[in-house]
């Protein structure tokens, strides 16, 4: 299938709910994390807000039907991903990967220092895979205290001790 990469428009918006909530159903095949598959997603407003602020793209099929998003925020020299997720059909070909390169281009020519999210630890289609684009655990030894705050946060929303980790990827200049 062919796959397009660009950035969201408004109209795309009403969509990124529903592929959200396709792509949590992978994780009813991990005992302790089957409860994420119908959990709350992010809203169409707050994806609005984030496609204004041209931090969201979206992988359009040849009907320009999104498929799969990223929706990022500006944080100081940072670009922060708060969600990347693909339909559930199309999971495991390469279009989550295309989302984040796409993501990092847009760093780039912004010049940013870096790209930053928080994700599961040990779920193979989340730090696994980030690790395989090149990020990095937040380093241990000086913590970025904004990602400090986001992950005591979503301890704070149930998550269990120690399964997430924030990551970062150097923005190469």
């Amino acid at each position: 299938m062919l796959i397009v990469i660009r950035l969201a428009t408004p109209d795309d918006a009403e969509f990124l709910p529903a592929i959200e909530r396709s792509a949590a159903q992978t994780f009813r095949l991990i005992e302790g994390l089957s409860w994420l598959a119908e959990a709350g997603v992010m809203s169409a407003e707050r994806h609005r807000q984030l496609i204004t602020l041209s931090t969201c793209w979206v992988a359009v099929d040849a009907d320009n039907q999104p498929q799969g998003f990223l929706s990022a925020q500006l944080y100081g020299e940072d670009l922060h991903i708060h969600e990347l997720s693909v339909i559930q059909t199309l999971q495991g070909q390469g279009v989550g990967r295309q989302l984040v390169e796409a993501t990092m281009d847009a760093a780039r020519s912004r010049h940013l220092r870096a790209v930053t999210l928080t994700t599961f630890c040990d779920v193979p289609w989340n730090a696994p895979f980030y690790q395989r684009l090149g990020f990095e655990r937040d380093s241990l030894v000086k913590p970025d205290p904004r990602l400090t705050q986001i992950l005591r946060d979503e301890y704070g929303h149930g998550f269990a001790p120690d399964s997430r980790c924030a990551m970062v990827r150097r923005v190469s200049r």
